[in-house]
């Protein structure tokens, strides 16, 4: 709205323009009561948080970031919502801008139902029954395949740079997945790279480069170029499997056997929260059984929360593959981690797509 003082002259402009001031910073008081929630696409949904929506009707408002670098770099930018959601490997750096404040545990209702493996990671602990993070959604990173179209290939992330398949495949645009297979590729540790091996990393990327459709964190396009058959192979997490399994599509999440990628994601509170306690009551809210059900039927993730396994039966989560227990998953699978030359290695990632 523009107001135009000059136009408004006399006692009833002035009181006018006093009634105007007195709406206008009840609409900022309100504002301020609205948590700010800056997460994925498609994790802004109202069933992960029923019991927050029933006390805050519309108490919560989403902004959504393509990956968590991309959301490190806005919040760092000086974008302030109350809380986001990036993932375990990411917090470090989040921690080390001074971005985030403890979440002191004592009021997490169901911080006991989390499972252990996730709630004693090391970067997440700040201390005296406080943590940087709260951990809620695990999964996987794998090849999503067309069964029809890919017949019977090796299991192996190496089907990502079959030339038989070049302009067909896609991957993701992001630096703690397609440069991670690609350093496994390569025998290289992927989370710590002296500058010889990171130039090994670089080359195995340059080389699947010229095969690739896309580097995209769109899964839904990704998801219909599969359907379609203009991709017959693509980097995916769990959520696209059981998107198109659901729809007929005949696919198969691959089980490498280099090793899927597992990662773990959750709630930080930045350190300028705003609105701290209807943070803490989003939070509880998320971690309600069925917000974790939900999660678990509705993308194939799986939930921090023990009690959220336990809703869901043991043939419906052979069928999503995954196990009740994220410990016997970890055991197969290479846990996403933080990686300590991100930086570097996001460079080198942006100059081999650029041609470099």
């Amino acid at each position: 709205m523009t107001v135009h003082l000059k136009s408004i002259i006399g006692h009833k402009a002035k009181a006018g323009l006093a009634a105007l001031a007195l709406a206008l910073s009840s609409t900022v008081a309100l504002a301020a009561d609205k948590l700010q929630y800056f997460t994925w696409s498609g994790y802004e949904l109202p069933d992960f948080n029923k019991s927050f929506l029933t006390a805050h009707p519309d108490g919560v408002e989403a902004s959504i970031f393509g990956d968590d670098d991309d959301a490190f770099t806005k919040v760092k930018a000086g974008f302030r919502p109350d809380i986001a959601h990036p993932c375990y490997d990411k917090v470090a750096r989040w921690n080390k801008e001074g971005l985030l404040q403890p979440i002191d545990t004592k009021r997490i209702k169901n911080w006991d139902s989390i499972f252990p493996v996730f709630k004693n990671l090391p970067d997440l602990q700040a201390g005296d029954g406080k943590v940087w993070m709260v951990p809620w959604d695990w999964g996987n990173t794998s090849i999503l395949y067309r069964t029809d179209l890919v017949k019977n290939p090796e299991a192996s992330w190496n089907l990502l740079w079959d030339k038989q398949y070049a302009g067909r495949m896609a991957t993701i645009d992001a630096v703690h997945d397609t440069p991670i297979v690609a350093a496994l590729l390569a025998g290289v540790n992927p989370f710590d790279m002296t500058p010889d091996q990171m130039d090994k990393v670089a080359a195995k990327l340059r080389e699947q480069r010229p095969l690739l459709s896309s580097y995209t964190t769109d899964m839904t396009s990704v998801e219909q170029a599969l359907a379609s058959g203009q991709l017959v192979a693509a980097m995916t997490w769990n959520a696209s499997a059981t998107s198109l399994k659901k729809q007929g599509v005949p696919v198969e999440f691959m089980k490498p056997k280099e090793g899927m990628l597992t990662w773990a994601c959750g709630f930080v509170m930045l350190k300028d929260a705003k609105n701290v306690d209807l943070a803490y009551d989003f939070i509880n809210s998320r971690l309600d059984a069925d917000s974790g059900k939900f999660l678990i039927q509705s993308y194939g993730y799986g939930s921090s929360l023990s009690t959220a396994f336990a809703g869901v039966s043991k043939d419906e989560l052979e069928k999503l593959q995954l196990p009740a227990d994220p410990d016997v998953m970890l055991k197969s699978t290479i846990f996403t981690g933080p990686m300590k030359q991100n930086d570097d290695v996001a460079k080198m990632f942006e100059k081999v797509k650029a041609g470099g």
